[in-house]
């Protein structure tokens, strides 16, 4: 079996059960760190040609990290692919576990068996908070409804205000989002790399926490330290360009 992730977290997932199985990943696949494959480009743009010549069994995708015209160029091509698109948790270990076995690991690897215990009872924020979670900036992009980091958040006691709206990935002006009545900002470091200097300033006097990406967004080994993770980021928010809140 030879296989291309275009996926940074099944690219782990992958590697790190399953060594000698993949042959290609992006170039923003960074985990395992140590990972020595051939790499494609980027998830949006990969170079098909470079995909095509490491003449794979399987090419895996996402819904929300490749396009659907790469998909269909790969399958015109006659390369396999599958594409996942967990958006709770429970289908995030779901899917995991089929590819896997797919794949040909003989039973589930203990990070998967870890994470499931880890996410059957996770720590949550009491009372729980309702917050607005930035994507991106400039121009500002939130979390909207049915996406895998809203029902994170959600399991970990934080409401996404904007969870009922009908786009995914709405997006909103600066003075909308402070209007929210928010009890909370949630800043994660990807897609955008939003930091103590760059995000808590918009939002004077809200806390903010700045929360690991990968870990909120993830559905792989990740998974099985995101609830402690992102609980312990979750209780010290700061305020303002990096200040404790109080």
């Amino acid at each position: 079996m030879r296989v291309v992730s275009l996926v940074p977290s099944l690219t782990e997932a992958v590697a790190v059960t399953l060594p000698g199985v993949l042959v290609g990943a992006t170039d923003w696949c960074t985990h395992p760190t140590d990972l020595d494959v051939a790499r494609v480009g980027g998830s949006k743009y990969p170079d098909l040609e470079r995909v095509l010549a490491l003449r794979p069994d399987l090419v895996l995708l996402n819904v929300e990290e490749n396009r659907r015209a790469d998909a269909d160029a790969l399958a015109a091509a006659g390369v396999p692919v599958r594409v996942t698109y967990p958006r709770t948790v429970p289908e995030a270990l779901t899917e995991l576990a089929d590819l896997l076995g797919a794949l040909g690991a003989a039973q589930e690897p203990a990070w998967l068996r870890a994470a499931r215990r880890a996410w059957a009872d996770p720590p949550r924020l009491a009372p729980v908070r309702r917050a607005v979670v930035p994507v991106w900036r400039r121009p500002w992009v939130v979390l909207g409804s049915d996406n895998f980091a809203g029902d994170v958040l959600r399991r970990l006691g934080v409401v996404n205000v904007y969870a009922e709206h009908p786009e995914r990935y709405p997006r909103a002006d600066l003075a909308e989002l402070r209007g929210q009545d928010a009890d909370l900002v949630v800043l994660p470091d990807e897609p955008y790399r939003f930091t103590a200097a760059d995000g808590p300033e918009a939002f004077a006097g809200t806390p903010c926490a700045l929360l690991s990406g990968r870990h909120l967004t993830w559905y792989g080994p990740s998974l099985a330290a995101a609830p402690a993770v992102l609980a312990g980021q979750l209780a010290r928010p700061v305020t303002g360009p990096g200040r404790p809140a109080r």
